[in-house]
């Protein structure tokens, strides 16, 4: 059975030890304590019924207790396998920036970091280039390096 446990928002590291602390210590029957890629404030109990979980998180520090009923593993499975992104941007490429305040801004790609989902520019139009660090979401690729201008 697999719960969601409310925590303390940034002590979800510390829940887990404690957790998994004590489901050694008392031998429970829980088989995993994780937090989930992109979601604070909660992390996930797989245990065999609702007793170990409850006597798992029972009066521990950060820890706010079970959420709900169970959930089955297809309602998590998007937060817990990571999947690595297509990434079509290549370093020397000329991106233009496509939201936050540089919107607009023509940069060239200094370095991509896929697993952050990150890509470190440097902007055409400043007078002293500056390395800018924005996500890849926000840039699109407008010439590859080697291509002439359009």
């Amino acid at each position: 059975m697999i719960f969601i446990v409310k925590v303390q928002t940034n002590k979800e590291d510390s829940a887990i030890d404690l957790i998994a602390g004590r489901g050694k210590k008392k031998n429970l029957n829980v088989y995993s304590v994780l937090k989930p890629h992109g979601l604070r404030g909660y992390i996930i109990l797989e245990s065999e019924d609702r007793e170990s979980a409850e006597e798992a998180v029972y009066n521990l520090p950060y820890i706010k207790g079970i959420v709900g009923k169970t959930i089955s593993y297809d309602e998590i499975k998007n937060m817990l396998e990571t999947s690595a992104a297509v990434v079509s941007i290549e370093e020397g490429d000329i991106v233009e920036i496509i939201s936050s305040t540089l919107k607009g801004e023509k940069a060239k790609v200094l370095r991509i970091d896929k697993q952050k989902e990150e890509v470190v520019v440097s902007l055409l139009g400043a007078v002293v280039p500056l390395p800018v660090t924005i996500k890849l979401d926000n840039v699109k690729v407008i010439r590859r390096e080697g291509e002439e201008e359009r």
